[in-house]
């Protein structure tokens, strides 16, 4: 990981600029999940700025199938009757990445907790997931981009609603 050794330096502007434009795109990713509503499929308006076109999703650890683009992960999701269909509420929050920047490429790795509640036959019920999104990113003319990710569970657990 690249440290700051003389402030003075532009290449240390520059390390910071793209951290903070990293960070940027590693919470976009998280308002693209909680600013929208089931079915409203404006997730994709969100993270077309933070996935590139051809990006590469790993969501095997959470069900879905080997390397998905974007758009299969929203319909997925948000789709009819798609695994976020019986949720009512949910937020996604995410840390701050540890970022290691080469160039016009850079890895990231971030925890994140998820969030969710929803309704079975009357009875309420919470989910909370924690893990790690694994990114591979480019600098693109349009700016940084997710060019790969990978979804690492640590735990997951579905308790009753008090």
């Amino acid at each position: 990981m690249a440290r700051i050794t003389d402030a003075a330096d532009p290449a240390a502007l520059q390390y910071v600029l793209d951290r903070l434009a990293i960070q940027d795109l590693i919470v976009q990713y998280a308002f693209g999940q909680d600013l929208h509503e089931n079915g409203d499929n404006e997730v994709q308006q969100q993270w077309d700025v933070v996935f590139s076109p051809d990006a590469v999703l790993d969501y095997r650890a959470g069900g879905a199938a080997a390397d998905i683009d974007y758009r299969t992960l929203i319909a997925t999701m948000r789709g009819p009757g798609g695994t976020m269909s019986g949720l009512e509420n949910w937020q996604h929050f995410q840390g701050f990445a540890a970022v290691d920047i080469d160039g016009d490429t850079a890895t990231a790795r971030t925890q994140h907790l998820h969030t969710h509640s929803g309704m079975t036959d009357g009875a309420g019920w919470n989910l909370m997931q924690t893990g790690f999104f694994v990114d591979r990113l480019e600098r693109r003319p349009e700016g940084w981009r997710i060019v790969h990710r990978t979804l690492e569970i640590l735990w997951m657990q579905t308790f009753p609603a008090l």
